[in-house]
């Protein structure tokens, strides 16, 4: 599946931005979504929406899991890396310094209250960060709405 029809299905599955729950966005680019689930269940709704339209989940790491090894404990922490070839690799050619913040990453947590979270980086932080151009950010875009879908 190409990027773009990715990207088309996700927008039309989304829920109007008038019922979903608001983001917020930092100053530092990074955007949190909250969830209406566990971490363990909102990482099961990302990877389930990811394998359902094709794309490839590289690596899911457990950093509470890590920290609990070593004698550690942090709230329920996960991050996802996933991305398509096809949208991010037209990125890079156009601005190889994307390629560190490439494939697309989504961070799962809990907070001190227990509320979960979907953060990612917004696709206007990257954008200004890389100089990527404005017709490539459909390519990376997506993540805002994968986020939303998968928190719901």
């Amino acid at each position: 599946m190409k990027m773009w029809q990715f990207a088309m299905f996700i927008v039309g599955v989304a829920l109007p931005a008038s019922v979903a729950s608001k983001p917020i966005e930092k100053k530092n680019g990074i955007v949190d979504v909250p969830s209406n689930h566990s971490v363990d269940e909102t990482v099961e709704r990302v990877k389930n929406i990811l394998q359902s339209k094709g794309v490839t989940l590289f690596a899911v790491i457990d950093h509470s899991g890590e920290a609990a090894k070593v004698g550690m404990k942090m709230s329920p922490t996960k991050l996802l890396i996933f991305g398509n070839p096809k949208g991010g690799t037209p990125l890079m050619l156009a601005a190889p310094s994307v390629a560190i913040d490439l494939p697309l990453k989504i961070l799962v947590w809990q907070d001190g209250q227990g509320k979960v979270w979907l953060s990612y980086n917004s696709s206007e932080y990257l954008q200004e960060r890389h100089g990527l151009p404005q017709d490539l950010l459909q390519n990376i875009a997506v993540v805002a709405t994968l986020a939303a879908k998968a928190g719901e």
